[in-house]
């Protein structure tokens, strides 16, 4: 049965080309927005390299001042204030300490470099997962004596060096200060704005003083926990530790609470984008807008297919007439037309991912986002076999129901009236 409705759909797609045509193009271009921005969604914060254990990650990276009056500023809080009241939990498997990022300057010949820098601890390399291509990652005790070592990407390696293969054990020259390669990584696509660097070196080797005790400062944490099912508990456990942290006292100001969380990428991200220091992170209603947008998108053609499918009622009144008059139930009709109208949306929808794959392959080509290459993964791929679906059954429900209660005698004179 599910093979001859098939067949019928087939024919019926092409006895009216233009119809088809619409219907087609109107599926595959509307697949093709909403998949290239669930790629570039999914790439910035999904599980990627180098945030690939994301269930197990949190991150801290604002810090909010709060007086009678309300917020009196937020900044990312300093290494001082994490070494105090971060290192030290006992819940997370490993805490790393690193700045937020920045430029260095080196010079190739006369030609002046500016590569993109990131301080970190020797957890780093344990909390995230780099590809290396050589060398090896600076170690605790390196970055304890202030060693002048440093990783570099390839890109930057590339830049350098004119090559990424075998630099290790090389010098780089930075900001005039002189730093032995220790190893080389995979480039970090610049999405991800948490680990992405060119240069990564000791955080000891940073010219800013690390020691100062303000509780503001220019670095974030990146923890571990030992599972997703201890993340939460790692949460709990640093708000209990933030609710003992001495008000700081800054002249002229009335500070009253210190505010801080250890969120997930996702809603680090949004924080971060948003200017988000409350207690709530803004992420469901962040997602309840993106989903409502997305749903409104897909409406709309959806109802233009809508009002094409009726058409292509009228024209098959007569074929449901004798189907009708010979006995087919109204719910075999319905599944009839639902099949057809699936079948109709799948094909738009295998045009929608080839589409998709060619926008986001021109990105790519583009540079618009430094390392970065889109792509649709399985996580894509589904989705868009669910929204092949929701498109089928929003655009052929109603047509369906209302082909299943034509008249046998008005369907055979090729009426409408139900």
């Amino acid at each position: 049965m599910l093979l001859s409705y098939l067949k019928i759909a087939w024919k019926v797609l092409l006895r009216r080309k233009f119809f088809t045509f619409i219907s087609l193009f109107g599926i595959s271009f509307t697949l093709m927005i909403l998949l290239v921005l669930y790629a570039m969604f999914d790439f910035t914060v999904g599980p990627q390299m180098p945030e690939k254990r994301l269930s197990r990650l949190l991150f801290i990276s604002q810090l909010a001042l709060l007086g009678q009056g309300g917020e009196l500023g937020d900044s990312p809080p300093s290494y001082s204030f994490l070494e105090r009241y971060v290192r030290p939990l006992r819940t997370p498997e490993k805490v790393s300490i690193n700045t937020l990022g920045g430029t260095t300057v080196a010079y190739v010949g006369n030609q002046k470099l500016k590569l993109d820098h990131k301080y970190t601890d020797a957890e780093f390399w344990q909390v995230l997962d780099f590809d290396f291509l050589e060398g090896r990652p600076y170690t605790a005790p390196e970055v304890k004596a202030a060693a002048h070592v440093a990783v570099l990407s390839e890109s930057g390696a590339r830049n350098y060096f004119g090559t990424a293969r075998g630099v290790v054990g090389r010098t780089i020259v930075t900001d005039e200060l002189s730093y032995r390669v220790v190893g080389v990584v995979r480039d970090v696509p610049a999405a991800r704005t948490y680990s992405y660097a060119e240069v990564w070196q000791p955080i000891t080797t940073s010219t800013q003083d690390i020691r100062d005790p303000s509780y503001q400062g220019p670095c974030m944490a990146i923890l571990l926990a030992h599972s997703a099912a201890d993340a939460p508990t790692v949460q709990r456990e640093f708000a209990q530790v933030v609710s003992r942290i001495p008000v700081p006292k800054e002249e002229g100001w009335h500070i009253d609470k210190v505010q801080i969380y250890a969120g997930s990428l996702l809603s680090t991200t949004v924080r971060d984008v948003f200017d988000n220091t409350g207690p709530d992170d803004g992420v469901a209603q962040f997602l309840a807008i993106i989903s409502g947008l997305g749903l409104l998108f897909m409406l709309l053609p959806a109802l233009n297919l809508v009002n094409i499918n009726v058409s292509r009622i009228l024209d098959r009144s007569s074929e449901i007439g004798v189907r009708k008059a010979f006995g087919a139930t109204s719910d075999a009709l319905i599944w009839q037309f639902l099949i057809e109208n699936l079948f109709l949306t799948l094909l738009g929808g295998i045009l929608g991912l080839g589409l998709a794959a060619g926008a986001l392959h021109l990105l790519n080509s583009s540079g618009l986002i430094a390392h970065t290459q889109f792509s649709i993964n399985s996580r894509i791929f589904l989705s868009a076999l669910g929204a092949i679906l929701l498109f089928g059954l929003l655009s052929g429900v109603y047509p369906a129901y209302k082909m299943s209660k034509l008249h046998v005698v008005q369907a055979l004179k090729g009426g409408t009236n139900v």
